[in-house]
């Protein structure tokens, strides 16, 4: 398991949550294996999303596979200029970056996940949530397939999928079926915004 832009913890919200965000596909415009700063973009809905999602004050941690290392297609050290690219588009829509957390491992030759860190598995989120002391029954995971919802389910996290084509097998499971189901990212932030201020009203 590998973490790239891990900043130091800070105070979170009264309820311990977290945003955990899909990169590609999700977060960004889906470029296969791409690690080049200069084609990253944002997907439709992401930069308003992302203002959105900022207001919340809840920490925004991406976690991402990225099997391209252990298929060699990029050295892993090249995943520090996509983290920094994406600490930019963040900053660009008024949100920060809490964390990058990333699997560099391939699948196994029957497509199922070696190892604990690769979704549909929750390493990543656990992995992140003891990093930033997030409770992340409290907690949301977005993507855009139903390998990150599982993640997410696995974890304890309410789940969301943007559902915009990216999704091809449709394998069905009692972990694969999403909270929500939206058809762009800044659908799926009115989602968070709208049941974190019910959480707070509930604590008040």
């Amino acid at each position: 398991m590998a973490v790239m832009l891990a900043p130091a913890r800070r105070t979170l919200p009264a309820s311990g949550a977290a945003v955990f965000l899909d990169k590609d596909g999700t977060l960004l415009q889906d470029v296969p294996y791409n690690v080049d700063p200069a084609r990253i973009a944002l997907a439709p809905g992401a930069g308003d999303g992302l203002r959105m999602l900022a207001r919340t004050g809840l920490p925004l941690i991406v976690v991402s596979n990225q099997p391209g290392v252990a298929l060699g297609y990029f050295q892993i050290e090249a995943l520090e200029a996509v983290a920094q690219r994406l600490a930019e588009l963040f900053a660009q829509h008024g949100a920060t970056l809490g964390g990058f957390y990333f699997c560099p491992h391939a699948p196994l030759p029957d497509g199922s996940a070696g190892c604990a860190c690769r979704k549909p598995h929750d390493g990543l989120l656990r992995q992140a949530a003891d990093s930033h002391g997030v409770t992340l029954e409290h907690s949301w995971m977005i993507g855009d397939i139903l390998n990150d919802v599982e993640a997410g389910r696995r974890a304890g996290c309410r789940t969301i999928l943007i559902a915009n084509g990216n999704e091809t097998h449709w394998l069905p499971g009692p972990m694969r079926v999403p909270d929500y189901i939206v058809g762009r990212f800044d659908e799926a932030a009115a989602i968070v915004i709208a049941q974190h201020a019910r959480h707070a009203e509930a604590v008040a």
